[in-house]
């Protein structure tokens, strides 16, 4: 079970497992504010069959902060496992594992000011011991002879051949640095600038906001559409006055066709981003629509 709102690889790689083991991918809608159907979860869970429920916590397009909590426990009464994608979410909030009592989790570095190719999988450690090693090689291994090997204990066991060690190096000084900054106060500085934003961006004639009206629900992403002035051209625009968006799918094109959309243009809001450069986002904003006569 999946959600409309996945980025696709949270989507892809179940396509690919559901096809070499004939399973079933099961879909939870959204609503036309960008939240999930809590009917569609609940119904799919009552109907049984459920393994695995893969879930954002965090849309990287809407930006909407899901009830994970409240899920996993729904799930776990249907004993159904959790998956969350935390992408988009740990590197802006406090997650806790614990707390959320989630079976899995993941999130990739360079979303956390750390470097590319390196992530991160939790998984409960009587799961890991179940498991069966998904790749073999050097290191993961306990003792090997002609007919047969025995591996280490998790997570030694996933571990095969010599690690990213300066990945590891350099996701463990992003991991240090933001926790000295604090994910809390990361999280109200975002939630300060996205309803700062979302109030001075309804002003402009001929805005689209995407995902919830409350700051409080939602990360640090607003995507939009200005009128019938394409997402693509719209990050020209905005290039030329220094303003940094991305446009297009955002990985995400099943929740762009649930949107009716072709794309977005998606402004993003980290630990160093100011009100000033909203304003200056809204003012180039203001130009394009000029430009285009809106």
């Amino acid at each position: 079970m999946l959600t409309e709102m996945e980025h696709h690889s949270n989507i892809v790689p179940w396509q690919l497992l559901a096809r070499d083991k004939g399973a079933q991918l099961k879909y939870v809608g959204i609503s036309d504010d960008g939240r999930l159907v809590g009917d569609d979860f609940r119904q799919h869970l009552e109907n049984g069959g459920i393994k695995l429920f893969a879930v954002t916590q965090a849309s990287n397009v809407l930006g909407t902060i899901n009830p994970v909590r409240e899920m996993v426990r729904e799930a776990h009464r249907y004993n159904c496992r959790v998956l969350v994608d935390a992408a988009q979410s740990v590197p802006h909030m406090p997650v806790d594992v614990q707390d959320l009592d989630c079976d899995f989790l993941a999130f990739s570095g360079h979303k956390m000011c750390g470097p590319t190719g390196i992530g991160v999988l939790y998984a409960k450690r009587d799961l890991l011991e179940k498991m069966e090693p998904y790749q073999g090689g050097g290191e993961m291994i306990r003792e090997v002879h002609l007919y047969e090997a025995s591996f280490k204990d998790p997570p030694f066991k996933f571990e095969a051949g010599t690690t990213d060690i300066s990945g590891a190096i350099g996701l463990g000084a992003a991991v240090e640095y933001l926790s000295h900054i604090g994910l809390r106060n990361i999280r109200n500085h975002e939630r300060d600038l996205t309803a700062y934003a979302l109030d001075a961006l309804r002003k402009l004639k001929g805005m689209r906001i995407y995902g919830p009206a409350d700051s409080d629900t939602r990360g640090g992403v607003i995507s939009f559409n200005l009128a019938d002035i394409h997402a693509h051209d719209m990050a020209s625009l905005l290039d030329e006055d220094g303003i940094a968006v991305r446009s297009g799918h955002h990985c995400a094109q099943p929740l762009m066709e649930r949107l009716g959309v072709a794309a977005t243009t998606r402004a993003s809001f980290y630990l160093y981003n100011t009100e000033g450069e909203i304003d200056r986002l809204v003012e180039s904003l203001g130009r394009a629509g000029r430009v285009f006569k809106i």
